[in-house]
């Protein structure tokens, strides 16, 4: 089998640095938003960025305090 051309590593990267950076950008809105004067300051930050195939809500549940979208308490 032929291996990827380096092009295609390239893109590969670059795509992920981007969406890296957009789950980080996503990040410090939230923190602004639910802190808009700046008191707290959220440590899971980084490991909610560093997550690549988390949804949105898995995010906010890790960010927001007692909202949980796998708890049946929720409903």
């Amino acid at each position: 089998m032929a291996s990827r051309g380096r092009q295609t590593f390239n893109k590969r990267q670059k795509e992920q640095q981007r969406r890296e950076k957009q789950q980080e950008k996503f990040a410090r809105r939230l923190e602004r938003k639910n802190n808009p004067d700046g008191t707290e300051i959220i440590d899971d930050i980084d490991t909610a960025a560093d997550l690549d195939d988390v949804s949105t809500d898995e995010i906010l549940a890790s960010l927001v305090p007692g909202l949980h979208p796998t708890d049946p308490s929720n409903n």
